[in-house]
């Protein structure tokens, strides 16, 4: 970031954000203290003698389901113990373990035995094969970091995986598939080769200069290989043959599976900053200020629009209805005279109502949540930290959904007052999320289950959510709609007429369906390169870490959002048609459409991902992720077309 830029002031002030949003992501918690390691018979209290090395769920590219280590027939921990795992790693299908990797020098972990005829290897052998055709990844942790697989890439970078593949395949007609392409001596047609060996290196930051006890562990990179073992006792992790497995199991096959373990100490390399190697390694930053760039144009675009009609036209037109005559003013066209008619309640203000109070939940929940993730609560350390946030703020954030809903029904001249809270309530959680979000949700964790997925939510885990649901949110809901009823109703500025105005014919510009379709173009040209990172983290399993970008578009969106909603309403009433109130929602709301396209463009286009299962999973939970973010959107506009109308409205003389 220290490349000199040269766009003038509101580039500097938008680079010196980022950069502070940036810089905040660096920081760590109590529950993220370093840990020191010593040798045997040296350790303490304050220096730990064991490095563990843990394993995660398995996954990948070309399928959205992941495993758990046990699924596949790999060498197991006979004194297997999982660390706790919170609301969100639970979500996330993370399942952590030990592993019966002890860092240690070269050691034979174990040998898996196929047996020719034995209908359980078979299965298990296929199910391997299965993951290495798929390139189903490792997902190693020790010391709370990824154990990373870095190689060169083009232009003589290096990139650092996270993961690291179980194997790969040379198809029959030769062609190497995946990392196949490391190896030359990968070359037999229909045949799989497994990475049964991996070379650890533990780079270690020594405290013997600094005033603590023994080392930290600064990073840990391992290189996966293919050896064909012929006795247990007697390995080596350097030469030999590449371990084969036959496409078509012919003969018993024996895996043995080994690993060798060294340490380099390296004190240039501070604790804090040990995740940086994986983080500069990712590509993507440039793009990044590309984005922001281009959000800002559109901004700046937009606000002039808006400023050119609030300084020139409006205040005219203002001027002008102020001075004129009651008779003048008959003759006079534009949006003074749909006074007597903007205020009018909208055509199902119940339902309304209810999407308002939950698209001012998920914005909450949302501006909370990126916020705290800039200060470095929520970095890819503290896993499943992210989801855990957005759940809990979700559930406690019932009662400004029970208040904006129950206050604007108030206002629309609702007296059913008890069927506004049940719906607010219940509508959106148990009709819209148990009967569509749920519908999918319990769909997709039946494939889940089926499939052996480690992304099936425990029913426990579901049993849980659901007392949150109904024990707290649905609760707070209720005193939030309580506490908006006590209120009054919202004072509109000018009187509704008791007979409607007709309204005039409007030109293809100006009818409902042309400016909904045209409001979400603009708030979805500020995020759809954003889109295409926050996409990649979910299913391409990159890691996601640029918070301070993230939150800077959020807020480009909802400026962006609220100025093309303003600037189409302006046009609406000027062509006398006082139907704003749920064109307003949903000419911001239609972004979500475009999320949409862009996702199923995003699946044909960029995905690899192969079989049915993967494929309703992945345009289910991109449904809930449209359905979330139509509220989201929707609800920003209404409120900002809701400010601009009462505003207006409040500034002219009417008899």
């Amino acid at each position: 970031m220290k490349r000199r830029i040269h766009f003038g002031f509101v580039t500097l002030l938008v680079y010196s954000l980022v950069s502070y949003f940036c810089s905040c992501s660096a920081f760590y918690l109590p529950g993220l203290a370093p840990v020191s390691f010593c040798e045997d018979g040296k350790g303490g209290e304050d220096c730990q003698t064991v490095i563990q090395l843990f394993v995660n769920r398995l996954d990948s590219v070309e399928s959205v389901l992941p495993y758990e280590y046990d699924v596949f027939d790999f060498c197991k921990d006979a004194k297997e113990s999982r660390p706790s795992e919170n609301l969100g790693q639970v979500l996330f299908g993370e399942r952590i373990e030990s592993s019966p990797y002890k860092v240690d020098f070269i050691y034979a972990v174990c040998t898996k035995s196929y047996k020719k005829g034995n209908q359980e290897d078979v299965t298990k052998l296929d199910f391997l094969k299965m993951g290495m055709q798929l390139n189903y990844q490792h997902h190693w942790i020790i010391d709370n970091m990824p154990v990373t697989w870095c190689y060169d890439v083009e232009d003589g970078q290096k990139y650092c995986n996270p993961g690291f593949p179980i194997g790969c395949l040379v198809t029959s007609d030769g062609r190497a598939k995946d990392a196949c392409v490391i190896n030359s001596e990968f070359n037999k047609k229909n045949t799989f080769y497994v990475f049964n060996h991996v070379d650890i290196k533990i780079t270690y930051h020594s405290g013997a200069s600094e005033g603590w006890r023994g080392a930290r562990l600064v990073a840990a990179t391992l290189e996966p290989k293919s050896i064909k073992h012929t006795d247990e006792k007697k390995t080596s992790c350097e030469g030999g043959t590449p371990m084969e497995v036959p496409g078509e199991f012919n003969e018993d096959l024996s895996i043995i599976y080994t690993y060798s373990v060294t340490f380099e100490e390296n004190n240039s390399i501070k604790w804090a900053s040990r995740w940086d190697y994986i983080l500069v390694s990712m590509p993507h930053t440039n793009i990044q200020w590309f984005s922001i760039m281009n959000s800002l144009v559109i901004v700046l675009f937009l606000s002039g629009m808006v400023a050119m009609i609030m300084l020139r036209t409006l205040h005219k037109d203002i001027a002008r209805y102020n001075q004129v005559d009651q008779e003048d003013a008959q003759e006079e066209s534009g949006w003074k005279q749909v006074h007597g008619d903007v205020f009018r309640p909208p055509r199902k203000g119940m339902l309304l109502s209810v999407f308002l109070g939950q698209g001012t939940q998920i914005f909450i929940m949302t501006f909370i949540t990126l916020f705290l993730a800039c200060l470095g609560f929520l970095s890819p350390a503290n896993r499943g930290a992210l989801m855990t946030c957005a759940v809990v703020l979700w559930v406690l954030l019932g009662t400004p959904a029970g208040y904006v809903s129950a206050r604007l029904y108030k206002t629309f001249g609702g007296e059913k007052w008890k069927t506004n809270v049940l719906l607010t309530a219940l509508l959106f959680s148990f009709i819209c999320l148990i009967f569509v979000l749920h519908f999918y949700f319990f769909l997709m964790n039946l494939i889940l289950w089926v499939e052996g997925s480690s992304a099936a939510i425990p029913f426990g885990t579901l049993v849980a959510i659901l007392a949150l649901w109904f024990g707290i949110s649905v609760p707070l809901t209720f005193v939030g709609a309580y506490f908006g009823f006590k209120k009054p109703a919202i004072e509109q500025p000018v009187r509704t007429n008791q007979i409607p105005r007709q309204i005039p014919e409007q030109s293809f510009f100006t009818k409902p369906i042309p400016g909904i379709v045209m409001g979400g173009i603009l708030p979805f040209g500020c995020i759809f390169i954003q889109l295409f990172f926050i996409l990649n983290s979910i299913w391409s399993h990159q890691m996601y870490y640029m918070f301070g970008f993230l939150f800077l578009v959020f807020i480009i969106l909802l400026i962006t959002c609220s100025e093309a909603t303003v600037l189409l309403c302006y046009f609406h009433l000027c062509a006398e048609d006082y139907h704003w109130w749920w064109r307003s929602f949903l000419t911001s709301g239609f972004t979500a459409v475009y999320l949409f396209v862009y996702a199923v463009h995003y699946f044909f286009s960029k995905l690899q991902i192969i079989g049915a299962a993967s494929t309703i999973l992945y345009f289910g939970y991109t449904m809930i992720m449209v359905l979330i973010f139509f509220l989201f959107t929707g609800t920003i506009g209404f409120f900002a077309c809701f400010w601009f109308v009462n505003k207006i409205y409040s500034v002219v003389k009417v008899d």
